[in-house]
């Protein structure tokens, strides 16, 4: 889609505003919106924000970062591809966008920026990337100032299918009407506690689609008096809510140029390439700094935790649920198409430009210097004894968001690929927000990641 069918489409619809979002450090979807009488001007110029807005937290203060305080100026420039008209709210549209200077260049901040330089890497290699993401979330109501669940449905159940047909069936059709397609929907472990998964595509495409997901279901939910949450633990005695990262490297071979999976193999165990183990090397070698950013608030850790299906360790196995990275099994028929790899320590705190853009990062290495990961799992790892863990190089992930920065900030690779002012900015914004909940109750820290994610 280009601008002239981005104009034709808003005034067909009748759109008065539209919406120009991005998702900062903070893992927050910010914006602003344009009248639509104006669109054609700003689509081409962008709109103005603060240097500020990058150093701003989630918790609504802003993180000294040198240069982003009330000097200076950059653009919010949409991408016309991302458009789309919002069922759930009246005359309004919206785009996502990039980050540029005033002289039109990427700025070095910007998380979607990030993500393109890191599928640029790949490219460099011959390599492109696909991402599908499982998203969970719950659906609750706000009882005396309290969020309690929609319903005590039981997991995967069709009772709770039932107890949240409408809203749910509302939800997809918003999801259709914005051009994506649902693979899955189902109850999960918690009460009132859905899953969403939408078919992989290429891997920009599908951190845009991370945001939408987020926007429809709960701009979907409010119309039903339900307020939908992403945060990682908003029920602290309940499971957690993850953004599980399922990814494939698909490359071109041969003079017919034809489609192929790079982690498809089908003569070796479990059909996984030497290249996908190259990349399981390179994400567990790099696995405590990248948990910053794929998990990437204080509430993140209360999910990561042994036995809960949420993945507390440094490993990886064929089918096994407990370990960082999943090696899915195939489908029958289509074997090749369904090899990929899942992160499952990853939640919608995470800004999805960087937590896709720092696996990838993290992948490649592997892949580049040939990084073995040892052998699947084929237990849960937290049944193994401290003593046998220490043996097999199976580490705990880190235990906060303040010990994963420290694993962050000693990871060059990782650095590198961010940039020093990216680096810079998202490592000061997610210091201060651990520093907000560091005197803050567990039920107090719980209750403000609900509403924010």
């Amino acid at each position: 889609m280009d601008t002239r069918d981005v104009i034709q489409q808003v005034q067909a619809a009748k759109i008065r505003l539209v919406r120009f979002l991005y998702c900062d450090n903070g893992g927050i979807i910010r914006g602003k919106a344009t009248h639509a009488r104006k669109l054609g001007n700003r689509i081409h110029e962008g709109i103005g924000q603060t240097l500020a807005m990058q150093a701003f937290t989630g918790v609504e203060t802003l993180a000294s970062v040198e240069g982003m305080g009330p000097v200076g100026e950059f653009r919010l420039l949409p991408d016309p591809a991302t458009f789309v008209v919002l069922p759930y709210v009246p005359n309004t549209a919206s785009m996502l966008c990039d980050m540029v200077r005033l002289d039109g260049e990427a700025w070095e901040a910007c998380p979607r920026s990030f993500l393109k330089r890191m599928l640029a890497r790949l490219a460099e290699h011959h390599i492109r990337a696909e991402v599908g993401v499982e998203h969970e979330f719950y659906l609750a109501r706000d009882v005396e100032g309290q969020y309690v669940p929609a319903d005590y449905s039981a997991c995967y159940s069709s009772v709770g299918m039932d107890e949240q047909a409408m809203v749910v069936d509302s939800i997809l059709a918003a999801l259709e009407a914005q051009g994506f397609a649902v693979e899955l929907f189902h109850p999960e472990l918690g009460p009132a506690q859905q899953e969403l998964s939408l078919t992989h595509v290429d891997a920009l495409r599908a951190a845009d689609q991370v945001l939408r997901v987020r926007e429809t279901v709960r701009g979907v939910s409010r119309l039903f008096q339900l307020y939908a949450s992403f945060a990682p633990k908003p029920f602290l005695d309940q499971g957690g809510n993850g953004a599980h990262i399922h990814l494939s490297l698909w490359g071109m071979t041969g003079h017919a140029r034809a489609r192929q999976n790079l982690f498809y193999d089908e003569h070796r165990p479990g059909s996984l390439s030497q290249m996908g183990l190259y990349f399981i090397g390179g994400v567990l070698r790099h696995l405590h700094a990248l948990v910053a950013i794929t998990c990437a608030s204080p509430n993140s850790y209360r999910r990561l935790l042994p036995h809960f299906w949420s993945s507390a360790y440094g490993a990886y196995g064929f089918d096994n649920r407990e370990g960082a990275i999943r090696v899915p099994s195939l489908f029958k028929g289509r074997e090749q198409d369904s090899s990929n790899l899942e992160l499952k320590c990853a939640d919608h705190s995470g800004n999805p430009y960087l937590s896709i853009g720092a696996l990838i990062a993290a992948g490649l290495d592997g892949i580049i210097n040939k990084i073995e990961p040892g052998d699947a799992q084929v237990i849960d790892p937290g049944n193994y004894s401290d003593e046998e863990r220490a043996q097999l190089g199976i580490r705990r992930l880190p235990l906060s968001l303040n010990e994963a920065l420290d694993a962050l900030e000693q990871d060059q690779v990782l650095l590198d690929a961010l940039g020093p002012l990216l680096a810079t900015s998202y490592i000061a914004v997610k210091r201060e927000e651990a520093l907000f909940f560091a005197d803050k109750s567990p039920e107090e820290e719980a209750l403000q990641h609900f509403y924010k994610y």
